[in-house]
């Protein structure tokens, strides 16, 4: 086997790891996340969520099954940088079209490999998210790190625009169309209108710039806050679409990034979670239902209710409490249960609600799949009580 090229991973505090090129030969900065999915690096790797990050995969074994031409979330790799520790010699699945190394290596991703995986993820874990840069073109630690702390951080980062849709799209109703929903794209994944589609919603995916007025001329029944990167701190012209679309009281769902928008909109603020939460394993539970899921997730900011401190998001909230908003009482719906921070939200005067994680599951379980049929639901209820039909 030709021995591969050396190459070096260097965090913003100086840690440094060794290991070999992996993907395309160059040189890389982002933020270092970890994510612990076992399955679905496909999926993760076309998330746009993932833009300007460096994503380090926990699970040990990478590109066993190879790449496929279905599995994509968008049209290309957004991630910055990618960190494995045992890359697959090779793809084996009847469904692969390709190897996951040769398509890293095509689309520009700047990866390295035997990587103490387990080790870098402890400390990203202890010391939280931070900047990192990958190289194979320079092993000088030092040099690397200067170009590190010079990387622009995710505090303070609008990226929604870098990875919005450029013109809008539909995406029909499978079988027979019941609603129309207008989707604002801040980092859409295929999967949603997927979703919605088996709902027979028929998706108009518009682009992240768009107004309220250009969303609402699509006949929409409703509107989705999609998910994406960046700090939703600097997203202020989807918060004021958001606060005009709960004013007219047109049924509003978000989902991770839309729901940031959306409690915003409410009058929350947000924070940085110290490492963020992604994976496909995070525990969720339902306040409406009682239910515990298994979730899928994938975001590094949070929605901070009043009374609860950064760090413990939902920890200050009862159950049942009512907090009163400039659009009436909202709820927190939805908490994980591993730290309490806040994944969900649900206005009970206004037809809104969000959660902060996946139920698209691209890749991940399926447990929160019923929430399009919630958001079908308060769609059919806000239709019926203006006397509007679903044709």
């Amino acid at each position: 086997m030709t021995k591969r090229r050396p190459a070096i991973l260097v965090l913003e505090d100086g840690r440094t790891f060794p290991g070999e090129a992996y993907g395309s030969v160059g040189e890389t900065f982002g933020e270092a996340v970890f994510n612990t999915g076992m399955t679905g690096y496909q999926e993760t790797l076309t998330d746009p969520s993932y833009h300007r990050q460096v994503v380090v995969q926990t699970a040990p074994h990478i590109g066993n099954t190879g790449v496929n031409g279905e599995d994509d979330e968008s049209g290309r790799i957004w991630v910055a940088g990618y960190v494995v520790r045992d890359p697959a010699r090779i793809g084996s699945n009847w469904r692969a079209t390709g190897g996951l190394e040769d398509r890293l290596a095509t689309e520009g991703v700047v990866g390295i490999s035997g990587v103490d995986t387990r080790a870098l993820t402890r400390h990203l874990r202890e010391r939280g998210a931070m900047r990192v840069g990958i190289s194979s073109v320079d092993n000088d630690p030092q040099s690397l790190l200067t170009r590190v702390r010079q990387a622009p951080q995710m505090v303070g980062a609008d990226l929604s625009a870098e990875v919005t849709t450029a013109q809008p799209y539909v995406v029909e109703a499978l079988g027979e169309h019941r609603f129309t929903v207008a989707a604002l794209d801040l980092g859409i994944k295929r999967n949603v209108p997927r979703r919605l589609a088996t709902r027979g919603v028929t998706t108009h995916v518009l682009p992240a710039s768009s107004s309220i007025d250009d969303l609402l001329a699509t006949g929409a029944d409703a509107i989705f806050l999609s998910p994406g990167p960046g700090d939703p701190a600097t997203a202020d012209a989807p918060v004021a679409l958001a606060r005009e679309a709960l004013r007219r009281e047109v049924p509003l769902f978000g989902i991770c990034f839309g729901s940031q928008i959306l409690g915003r909109a409410l009058g929350f603020g947000t924070y940085k979670l110290g490492y963020g939460h992604r994976g496909i394993n995070q525990p969720v539970l339902d306040r409406v239902t009682g239910k515990v899921e298994v979730t899928s997730h994938n975001h590094g900011f949070a929605v901070k209710v009043p009374g609860a401190g950064a760090g413990a998001g939902a920890g200050a909230v009862v159950p049942d409490q009512v907090i009163d908003t400039d659009f009436g009482g909202v709820q927190v719906s939805h908490v994980c249960l591993n730290d309490n921070v806040v994944e969900g939200l649900r206005a009970v005067d206004v037809p809104a609600f969000t959660v902060q994680y996946h139920p698209e599951a691209a890749a991940g379980p399926h447990d929160a799949d019923y929430l399009f049929d919630r958001f079908a639901d308060l769609i059919e209820g806000r239709n019926h009580s203006r006397g509007r039909s679903n044709a």
